[in-house]
């Protein structure tokens, strides 16, 4: 499944949440800095249980659940999260003026993910909103909107055919990249200086292109040779991404130019990928 570690702003504070069984699940100090605005978040929330702990006789961490979130060096950690109903009992800890415009926030957060349970295509709908409002191009967002498909098809068949864990997906993932840009995703973001963000958000066409490619490509590869288990799927992921790979080595000979680009939408206010004359890179 595409990182599912997503971001959501309250009053300009970034707050974490991820899907676990169908619901919204939020990083418990995200909460407490967009609440407190605390310099050190981690250490407020320890000593906030050990407060409740004493005051209320109440453990705080019965109720969170240590869920893997994508953190500001690239890399996911197991953080304390909790779900819609569980934050508002945080919250009632927190001696904070912003708790009940929080409290609003977030219940339209969660009612959102209600609904987009019982209608998938609002999701769809509104992942192409928030795209539009941040400046993408239609001929983008579609080309990502049909990469989203294509990878939710490709994780599908890895967790039919025996990859269980985050980790799995993390390795399958990176055989396919390296193959199609020569590069791993970690690798990918530190060459366009990202940190949370989700790297196909700032990938242009071409990278969308071939990144698409590397991942149907693998995906037919499982489904024909009926591949099962972890090891074979890895095979079958660097088979796929040397397709794409193969298609942009070619198609960057011909053009004289690298498809691999530093490039991305971080201070772009216009959303568009500058001049393809500068901060290329030559993958192999």
């Amino acid at each position: 499944m595409e990182n599912l570690t997503k971001i959501v702003l309250f009053k300009n504070k970034q707050v974490r949440k991820t899907l676990y069984n169908n619901e919204w699940w939020f990083s418990v100090v995200d909460i407490v800095e967009a609440l407190t605005d605390s310099l050190d978040p981690n250490d407020y929330w320890y000593k906030m249980k050990i407060r409740v702990k004493n005051e209320e006789e109440i453990e705080l961490s019965t109720i969170c659940r240590r869920l893997k979130l994508l953190s500001s060096d690239g890399k996911k950690y197991e953080t304390d999260c909790v779900n819609t109903e569980d934050a508002f009992r945080i919250i009632q800890s927190i001696p904070s003026p912003k708790a009940e415009p929080f409290k609003r926030w977030l219940a339209k957060v969660g009612f959102e993910r209600i609904q987009e349970i019982e209608n998938p295509e609002l999701a769809t709908k509104r992942t192409r909103i928030l795209y539009k409002l941040k400046g993408y191009s239609e001929d983008w967002i579609e080309k990502r909107m049909r990469g989203i498909v294509i990878r939710e098809e490709l994780t599908d068949e890895w967790k039919n055919r025996g990859a269980k864990e985050d980790r799995d997906y993390e390795i399958l993932t990176a055989e396919i990249s390296k193959a199609t840009f020569g590069v791993t995703p970690n690798e990918y973001k530190k060459l366009k200086g990202l940190k949370r963000q989700n790297l196909r958000d700032h990938m242009d066409d071409f990278e969308l292109i071939f990144n698409m490619l590397g991942e149907k490509a693998t995906t037919e590869i499982h489904r024909t040779e009926n591949s099962k288990g972890v090891v074979k799927l890895k095979a079958d992921a660097k088979a796929g991404g040397n397709i794409a790979g193969g298609a942009r080595k070619k198609l960057e000979k011909r053009l004289g130019r690298s498809i691999v680009t530093k490039n991305n939408f971080l201070n772009n206010k216009e959303n568009k990928i500058a001049s393809h004359s500068k901060g290329r890179y030559r993958a192999t």
